[in-house]
């Protein structure tokens, strides 16, 4: 049996080394970057989960709130409007929403245009909750990004829009 992989040690250095050995040819660099992005978003999101959850909340429940409230007042949105902001699925948006209502965080009253249609509208309670949650967020958000000076986070920013950019992220 082979010993494991220090943590330690740069996975994803580790991982290019063993194809190198095994399999000279092929060309397993992208794994530098497509591997340390993926374990990256896979540890931020374990430390972004815990402020969510420390006020209530899953993932996918601040991501609404969030965006009903930065949309400004008065804090409402149709479902296919948060689908498209929150880039997931209508089936998801639904569970969401009725999560949120549930918790009385959100309501859904009908379209004044179209009586099929629903908007969604952000509670007092919602808004007084994602209030309190959005600068436990960005503080660690920041927290998180304190190994990078601003100039290497400003450069990876424009590198990940670049990179997002054809893949529609």
């Amino acid at each position: 049996m082979r010993p494991a992989v220090p943590r330690t040690e740069d996975h994803a250095q580790h991982v290019v080394d063993q194809w190198a050995a095994v399999r000279p040819e092929l060309d397993a660099s992208p794994v530098l970057v497509i591997g340390r992005l993926h374990r990256v978003a896979l540890a931020l999101t374990t430390e972004l989960v815990k402020v969510y959850n420390a006020h209530g909340l899953g993932e996918g429940d601040f991501d609404v709130l969030a965006t009903l409230r930065r949309t400004g007042e008065p804090y409402e949105l149709t479902p296919s409007e948060l689908m498209d902001q929150t880039m997931v699925t209508s089936g998801a948006v639904t569970k969401r929403l009725d999560r949120l209502e549930g918790a009385g965080l959100v309501t859904r009253r009908v379209c004044d245009g179209d009586r099929r249609s629903r908007i969604v509208v952000l509670t007092d309670k919602g808004r007084e909750l994602i209030d309190r949650a959005a600068p436990e967020h960005f503080a660690n958000e920041a927290r998180l990004l304190e190994p990078l000076t601003d100039s290497e986070r400003a450069t990876m920013a424009r590198l990940l829009a670049k990179l997002g950019a054809p893949l529609g992220v």
